[in-house]
């Protein structure tokens, strides 16, 4: 073999088999967990086979050919349609329809046969008949073929089946558009085969030269997962801005069944006392609601009281995404039960007593002035009691300033008990005329 060969066939047949090195390798990494990659990872190494049966059928003497396309040529191309079918149905969600027993069982019944070929020395499969033309050893373009390539068509023109019946169910354009992307490159691969495959052009192309469609048509697999990146949580970039998030992030299914879960998440879920993972056993209803219905969630807050003292106050973001081509709903949920009961407390002081809890007197007076009113429309009779503490000052000067609010607020929670459903008992906190510097809690006895 000459050094010019050796660079032809490197160029002709050592670049497709990088390629597809490359694309299996790098589909694989990028989730090794989904079936979807492991199966187009798969397709890709079985057309690596067939270019490296090519690159090696080229270099050795002509009678080798006729077995060599056999055992190993036919071998892989028997395999491809089969797996690329399995790739197409779960890739489209459609093998969801599919009888348990016969998917993906029935794309693999060639297997047993090339099995068989691969043992039994390509008896089961008719060796092809070649001539050396030039530099190439080249198939002769006989009957068995044209029946062969004819096959192959029918074959990829059948992929375009299920793309076709997934993209009429899309219901987003950006799902459309990654099926418009693969119908595209089945055509391009159709054309291809028939522009290289029926055609015989002499020693002017490599043997096969139809077998370059799987390189088109894998591209356009490539192109469309590089395109539309289905936010992959396994992902190397995202993986660690999804974990340090401080927020709790969820990923659950379209039943609000968590998939996945940041660390913040995971601490928050752990301590509920429910079935966390079901988000719809615990969301606010109308929330729940409202995210199936696919309306796009905006800062929603909700309240879980999972028990007598336990609360949890969380603002809630939601929206649909696409992982993996499917619908998934991703939320990020922020506790801010801490902020709520800040800003509660700051609500509460505005008309309570800090110390005693009770209303302060604006409250006093507000509500004074509404049941006057209301007492004049009824012709009621309104009851106002003054009470004052005696010798409150004695009691602050003897045993301290904390016996002192002690004693005030066991008075104030004996009064909310006495006050009954339409009484108010508040803290008004009348003052004496004081010298200069004295404690200005001495003598506030007056509720």
């Amino acid at each position: 073999m000459s050094l010019s060969f050796a660079l032809l066939l490197l160029a002709t047949h050592g670049i497709p088999i990088l390629f597809f090195a490359y694309m299996a390798t790098d589909v694989l990494v990028r989730n090794k967990r989904s079936v979807e990659h492991i199966l187009l990872s798969i397709i890709c190494l079985l057309y690596l086979l067939l270019f490296a049966e090519e690159y090696v059928r080229n270099q050795v003497p002509i009678e080798y050919s006729p077995i060599l396309s056999s055992v190993w040529l036919s071998s892989a191309g028997i395999l491809i349609p089969g797996t690329c079918f399995h790739f197409m149905l779960k890739f489209t969600r459609l093998d969801r329809h599919l009888p348990k027993y016969l998917f993906p069982y029935v794309f693999y019944l060639p297997v047993p046969l090339v099995i068989l070929n691969i043992v039994t020395g390509a008896e089961w499969i008719s060796t092809q008949e070649f001539v050396e033309v030039g530099v190439w050893k080249l198939p002769v373009y006989n009957t068995g073929y044209y029946i062969a390539m004819t096959s192959s068509i029918v074959t990829d023109a059948l992929y375009l089946i299920p793309l076709l019946i997934a993209k009429r169910k899309a219901e987003l354009q950006e799902q459309k558009s990654i099926y418009n992307q693969l119908v595209v490159g089945i055509l391009i691969a159709i054309v291809w085969h028939c522009v290289f495959g029926y055609i015989n052009y002499g020693d002017k192309l490599p043997p096969y030269p139809y077998l370059y469609s799987g390189v088109i048509w894998c591209y356009f697999l490539r192109m469309t997962m590089k395109r539309h990146d289905f936010l992959n949580l396994y992902d190397k970039r995202f993986e660690k801005l999804f974990d340090m998030n401080p927020h709790a992030i969820l990923l659950t299914d379209q039943r609000l069944v968590v998939k996945h879960a940041n660390p913040a998440a995971g601490r928050m879920l752990e301590s509920l006392p429910f079935a966390a993972e079901r988000l719809s056993e615990w969301l606010d209803p109308e929330l729940a609601k409202d995210i199936l219905d696919r309306k796009k969630i905006k800062g929603r807050e909700i309240e879980l009281r999972y028990q007598p003292d336990k609360r949890l106050v969380l603002l809630v973001d939601a929206d649909h995404v696409w992982v993996d081509n499917e619908r998934h709903i991703l939320l990020l949920l922020q506790d801010i039960t801490v902020q709520k009961l800040q800003q509660e407390e700051i609500a509460f002081l505005a008309y309570h007593d800090p110390l005693t809890r009770l209303p302060n007197r604006r409250y006093f007076h507000n509500r004074l002035d509404e049941a006057l009113e209301q007492a004049g429309r009824s012709g009621e009779t309104l009851a106002l009691l003054l009470i004052d503490i005696d010798n409150f000052k004695l009691l602050n000067d003897t045993h301290g300033h904390l016996a002192g609010d002690e004693a005030l607020k066991h008075v104030a929670h004996i009064l909310r008990d006495a006050q009954g459903p339409s009484g108010l008992a508040a803290r008004i906190s009348r003052r004496r005329h004081r010298r200069p510097g004295a404690d200005q809690r001495r003598g506030q006895g007056d509720v």
